[in-house]
């Protein structure tokens, strides 16, 4: 058996642990120069607001009901999501961070010593005070079954934060009530796949016979039917391990200047540099794309994008940086006023099968890996961006997204540091 503990509403509860004013009122977080609502609280939804919003269109009902509304704050987010990993780390052997809110608790053998529902829930409470966090827990024999559990939990207050999947009568009701379109695993691309075979509920899928499953679908459909029938066969490296990774931002400010465009794609290529680096892979091809504002009819149009290509794969970020600032090159227009850039990198494979080139004119790579792996403890213990490339600038570039309504970085800046007047 195995635990999938999930905060709720993760983004909008961190900021009311800093402002205990707020909870029970309406809250949205929002992302992408403040312009898209990228989670919110259930009285926001009451009111008819929902994630993806774009704020210029709701600014009224928001206005209107008072709805707090923040900017993401991601260093915020993070620390307090490593506080609540550790929490979990001390209570169990075996812990798997899936997301920034969602982990995976293993439960083998502590089903003999303590009742695993009782269990959890005091592991519920435990966070609760130590953290201010509500958290909602699936308990089940499959990570999948585990994900039906936990939605489950935090629909119904009946559950008391804790819902376990743990007979074959239980599990046939879940999945009876259970949406297809909500299983993990079952994109929009399976869903039709499935629904153009006649198979629309979550039940129906899972009462199908293998034969039938592996006939018409791929691996990663064979083992979500699987884990819906109890049957352990996913891991989570399998989820995190991503094909490719991009890192774009919708700029604070048009950029005309080629420099303060260069410094953005810099930072982005560094950042996925680093994600990639995360995920133990090395990539071949990095691209870049730039556009103008869409929105901007006044304005010339302009849209672009350059892939430049590795002689040998590499996560190395002076080398991907360097790749990119030649893509760059390639696509830079004088006369453009940019509104959006980004960097993705492809062709990604791990790392522990890498093919060497003859032609890759890259000296001393292992100490650059070294090089880069002292940076990123660094900034691991340190905080993101202590160490960086002078060229990406400091913190007052002119494509920095907006932040307007950014709450402070109380866990992780000396100068932020809560006070509290008595």
């Amino acid at each position: 058996m195995l635990a999938l503990v999930d905060c709720n509403n993760f983004f909008c509860s961190v900021e009311r642990v800093f402002s205990p004013g707020l909870w029970n009122k309406p809250l949205c977080v929002a992302g992408g120069n403040d312009g898209i609502i990228v989670a919110l609280t259930q009285e926001a939804k009451d009111l008819g607001l929902k994630r993806g919003d774009a704020v210029f269109k709701v600014r009224e009902l928001i206005e209107k009901h008072n709805v707090k509304l923040f900017s993401t704050n991601m260093p915020l987010y993070a620390s307090m999501s490593k506080r609540i990993v550790s929490i979990l780390k001390k209570s169990f052997a075996s812990v798997e961070n899936y997301s920034i809110d969602e982990s995976f608790c293993y439960l083998d053998g502590y089903e003999s010593l303590v009742s695993l529902e009782k269990y959890m829930r005091e592991i519920v409470q435990k966070i609760a005070l130590y953290t201010d966090i509500p958290v909602s827990v699936g308990i089940a024999p499959t990570k999948t079954l585990a994900k039906v559990a936990n939605k489950f939990a935090k629909k119904y207050k009946a559950y008391n934060s804790v819902c376990v999947i743990d007979t074959e009568e239980k599990r046939r009701k879940a999945l009876s009530l259970f949406s297809l379109e909500d299983v993990w695993g079952v994109g929009k691309h399976s869903l039709k796949r499935l629904n153009d075979y006649g198979v629309f509920t979550t039940m129906s899928f899972a009462d199908k016979t293998e034969a039938w499953v592996k006939n018409k679908f791929n691996l990663p459909i064979v083992n979500v039917w699987k884990e819906l029938n109890g049957e352990p066969c996913i891991e989570i490296s399998e989820h995190i391990y991503k094909q490719s990774i991009c890192t774009s931002r919708t700029f604070g400010k048009m950029l005309h200047a080629y420099d303060d465009l260069k410094s953005a794609v810099v930072a982005f290529a560094s950042s996925s540099a680093r994600k990639l680096r995360q995920q133990n892979s090395v990539t071949k091809a990095i691209t870049v794309f730039v556009s103008s504002n869409r929105f901007r009819e006044d304005l010339p149009m302009y849209i672009n994008s350059y892939t430049e290509y590795l002689a040998c794969e590499s996560a190395d970020t002076l080398e991907i940086v360097n790749a990119s600032i030649s893509a760059l090159e390639r696509i830079y227009k004088e006369d453009i006023f940019y509104k959006k850039a980004g960097v993705i990198l492809s062709d990604i494979s791990k790392d522990n099968v890498m093919e060497y080139s003859l032609f890759d004119n890259v000296d001393k790579k292992q100490d650059r890996k070294i090089l880069m792996d002292t940076i990123d403890y660094i900034n691991k213990r340190y905080g993101t961006q202590k160490i960086h490339l002078g060229i990406e600038g400091g913190a007052n570039q002119l494509w920095i997204p907006k932040s307007d309504n950014r709450s402070k970085n109380y866990l992780t800046d000396i100068n932020d540091i809560l006070t509290i007047k008595i």
